[in-house]
């Protein structure tokens, strides 16, 4: 159950409103039929986005209820706002320095709105609040059915991992969930696994869709990296996946041969095609598919013969044109890597590049065995456009290497503006490699080292973030590192937080806190303080104990926690009781942030960040520029 009341120690009454979509804003342009907001954040180019609605949810505590919306990058800067409960305002005085507002009193099941006041006038009715009536909102979702493999092994599906998108074009986030069987396998085990089954969901647990990717895509987190976002800029999300033979999309209908079965005894699959398929979000239609870039091959040229390293796969999303989404889909990161960006308009496939360390322009240049068990996206070199930061190495947003540090291949790493003291962004990451730094930070345009920390073998867990008002900039720890240190390197706490995993933005003030298994807890130089607990709810992914999916999902920009129930009967959704005295626009109108939303599923997830800083002292946050169809 949420605290009575909880207020943080910055944080003050305040209230958030979500507005109707096309609401007149001050400030905001017309641009070939786009609505594009008057303010530019750090490259002037104008990118595409969600038109999304106002977000707004109201979480029950013993106290009353917290109303939280979205300030859209699309509103004026000087946007205010009240809040209406059941057609009567509840503020005295429009909200102003933030977008939360506390009602004292009220009952869990009471039915709230907000409203935009631009240039004085008041503009109508948002749609209704999201009730988290006992302090989470669960979303249905339906089991598929187990199976047996045909060794005779039963097995039955657990809820793994989640991402969002508007598939319908409503204005409101849905889900794309992965079903994982409960046999599913890392790449270096042996063994069949069950199908991976992927739903689109919306808010209400309404299925629209049920995509099997058959026999043909083997089960694990290093396999299915799916990617949803809106392409094409049509308003509606798309889904790509990696399918093959015997892969069945959402209205029934089969990809390549229904009956053919590529699996050896081993029950990995080392021959037959490979294919790249974008799905319809509304109806999970497969619109698209062509052959995987890169093809296997050879599976002894990617590190081994048994079918380990071949397939590991990375996915992500990228604006390499500075404007509109591409693809991002990757393989391999021990030895041979190969990054193809696709871009997907007018109902079809274009390749822009493909990036390969065996070429002859790539080749004994330091880039192979580079990457890590999940990629980043951001505009390292502000140029506009997006470049991916691969683990040890960067790919300029041409397809062209950037720069490598040569530190080779890791489990963690982070990617954002990390120091707010220096220009531009830069990379936390740890290293596997027991002669290469434990830790680093570098340059993020450059890949110029900034600090490190000795080698101390394999180091498996690192994160970056300010979770601590006690010294500026983010604070990074790592597994195998001593201590928590600030952005220039140095100890500047002895204690480690208790968890090296996920992070979230969730009580009142801007420094982070710690997200691990079904917990979040706030960072203490004694202790971490507990200030949630999921109810009945489960982690995913093993020992990395990672959420569904957790992001700025509705409400202000604050974050929410998506686990599965205990029985995967539901998505329980958790969104923070705590007010704010903090404004800062939506973070999914922030592209490296929504980019980073998108990616999160890959593999070994990995928390997101913005294209700015966000934490202790921290400046005025900058306004996007984006366009929404």
């Amino acid at each position: 159950m949420a605290p009575a009341h909880p207020r943080s120690p910055r944080g003050r009454r305040t209230t958030r409103t979500r507005t109707l979509l096309g609401a007149v804003t001050a400030g905001l342009l017309a641009v070939a039929g786009l609505a594009v907001s008057g303010q530019t954040s750090h490259a002037a180019t104008v990118r595409q986005a969600e038109a999304l609605d106002r977000g707004v949810v109201s979480v029950h505590t013993d106290a009353g209820n917290l109303i939280s919306w979205r300030w859209l990058a699309t509103d004026a800067d000087d946007v205010s706002f009240n809040v209406y409960r059941a057609g009567t305002k509840v503020n005295a005085s429009p909200v102003t320095g933030s977008t939360n507002y506390f009602h004292a009193g009220a009952p869990n099941s009471a039915d709230y709105t907000v409203r935009a006041v631009v240039a004085g006038v008041e503009q109508s009715d948002s749609v209704h609040a999201i009730q988290f009536r006992t302090g989470y909102k669960d979303v249905p979702i339906s089991p598929p059915a187990g199976g047996t493999t045909p060794d005779g092994v039963a097995y039955t599906y657990e809820a793994n991992d989640a991402s969002v998108g508007d598939l319908d074009g409503d204005g409101a986030l849905d889900f794309v969930l992965k079903w994982q069987p409960t046999n599913a396998k890392d790449n270096s085990q042996s063994g069949y696994t069950g199908n991976t089954i992927v739903d689109g969901i919306t808010l209400d647990g309404t299925r629209l869709w049920r995509i099997d990717l058959g026999r043909n895509i083997r089960s694990g987190a290093h396999y299915t990296q799916f990617q949803v976002y809106d392409y094409d800029g049509d308003g509606e999300a798309e889904v790509a996946m990696k399918t093959a033979d015997g892969s069945v999309d959402g209205e029934g209908k089969v990809i390549g041969s229904s009956s053919a079965d590529h699996r050896n005894s081993s029950g990995y699959v080392l021959t037959g095609p490979e294919y790249l398929t974008m799905f319809n979000g509304r109806t999970g239609a497969a619109m698209g598919t062509v052959d995987y870039v890169p093809a296997r091959g050879t599976v002894s040229s990617w590190g081994d013969s048994y079918g380990n390293r071949v397939d590991r796969f990375l996915a992500g999303t990228a604006y390499l044109d500075g404007a509109r989404p591409s693809l991002i889909m990757a393989r391999g990161y021990y030895t041979r890597t190969v990054i193809a960006a696709w871009d997907w308009r007018g109902g079809a496939f274009t390749r822009r590049w493909t990036f390969d360390t065996s070429s002859s322009t790539n080749s004994g240049k330091g880039y192979d065995g580079q990457g890590n068990h999940q990629l980043s996206v951001a505009d390292v070199d502000a140029d506009g456009k997006d470049e991916i930061v691969y683990g040890a190495m960067a790919v300029d947003d041409n397809g062209n290497a950037l720069w490598t540090t040569k530190n080779g291949h890791g489990d963690a790493m982070h990617v954002g503006d990390l120091d707010p003291s220096r220009a531009g962004l830069e990379e936390f990451k740890v290293d596997e490699d027991g002669s290469k730094p434990s830790s680093w930070m570098a340059d993020a345009r450059t890949g110029q080292i900034i600090w490190s920390t000795p080698a101390a073998g394999d180091n498996g867990r690192g994160v970056s973030d300010d979770i601590w008002p006690g010294s500026a900039g983010a604070e990074s720890w790592s597994a195998a590192a001593d201590g928590l240190r600030s952005p220039k390197g140095a100890v500047v706490a002895s204690r480690k937080p208790s968890s090296s995993n996920f992070l979230a933005w969730w009580d009142g003030d801007t420094t982070r806190e710690l997200l691990d298994g079904t917990h979040i807890d706030k960072y203490g130089t004694s202790a971490d303080t507990r200030l949630l607990t999921g109810a009945s709810v489960h982690s995913g992914n093993g020992t990395k104990s990672t959420p569904a999916i957790s992001g700025d999902l509705f409400g202000d920009w604050r974050e929410e926690v998506v686990w599965p129930t205990t029985d995967n009967t539901a998505l329980r959704i958790y969104s923070t009781p705590y007010e704010t005295g903090t404004k800062i626009t939506t973070l999914l109108h922030d592209t490296t942030y929504r980019a980073a939303l998108a990616w999160q599923n890959t593999a070994y997830n990995q928390p997101p960040h913005p294209s700015f800083f966000i934490g202790g002292g921290m400046a005025t946050a900058p306004r996007p520029k984006v366009s929404t169809p």
